[in-house]
């Protein structure tokens, strides 16, 4: 079988119309597209934020502190407690804070006070780390739907577009297609996101209480030991 005549085929051009990126978001803001799209972008942007901020916060949490229980321990141990406190003092970290409070406990209230104000001191520097984490969780629930919203409100726009045309053409339903896929893309994107997010800086989170359960056990540990 001869396949020659395929080789004198002239190629045929390609009808496509490239559409620039910014001209399909413009034409999302249809009607009232633009107000979801706006909440969108505020959305994604404090996303981002909380996110950095809080990642920030945690690295820094979580880094552990070099020598500082063992510089604590060695400084109680030999009864150096304003040693013990100037250690602490020189860190911002949860377990510095949490060891300091009960560090400066010492011979003024009984092991099992101590051990209930390293508690409760623990659990205020959690919530301390937690702060703006409710945000990310909302977002990434909320996101998506105020996207589906703005999908039943383009196809609004395209049935009311259709009303009040005699014929069918693709640039008058345009605009209120544009708003329907748009703003579900932009929603689904501000979810996963504020998702991915939020289980992340959990996880974070989980190995900071770890450190500051390990901290806070040793240290008392050490006061039944001494008999303080």
């Amino acid at each position: 079988m001869n396949f020659t005549f395929l080789l004198q085929t002239a190629p045929q051009k390609s009808n496509v119309i490239e559409v620039p990126l910014w001209n399909i978001i413009s034409a999302s803001n249809a009607g009232i597209g633009w107000l979801i799209n706006l909440i969108l972008v505020l959305m994604l942007g404090y996303t981002v934020f909380v996110f950095v901020e809080r990642f920030l916060a945690l690295r820094k949490a979580t880094k552990e502190e070099a020598g500082l229980l063992n510089g604590v321990k060695s400084n109680l141990q030999n009864g150096n407690i304003d040693g013990a406190k100037a250690l602490c003092t020189t860190s911002e970290s949860p377990i510095a804070k949490m060891l300091l409070k009960g560090i400066s406990r010492i011979g003024s209230a009984k092991n099992e006070s101590i051990a209930s104000t390293i508690e409760n001191t623990g659990k205020f520097e959690i919530l301390r780390l937690e702060q703006r984490l409710n945000f990310l969780a909302t977002a990434s629930g909320a996101a998506p739907m105020i996207g589906f919203l703005g999908t039943v409100i383009g196809m609004v726009v395209v049935f009311i577009d259709l009303q009040n045309t005699q014929s069918l053409e693709l640039k008058i339903i345009a605009p209120g297609i544009m708003t329907a896929m748009i703003t579900t893309v932009g929603g689904l994107i501000v979810g996963i996101i504020a998702f991915m997010g939020y289980n992340y800086l959990v996880g974070q989170i989980g190995k900071v209480v770890y450190q500051m359960e390990n901290a806070a056990l040793e240290f008392m540990e050490l006061l039944n030991q001494s008999g303080k």
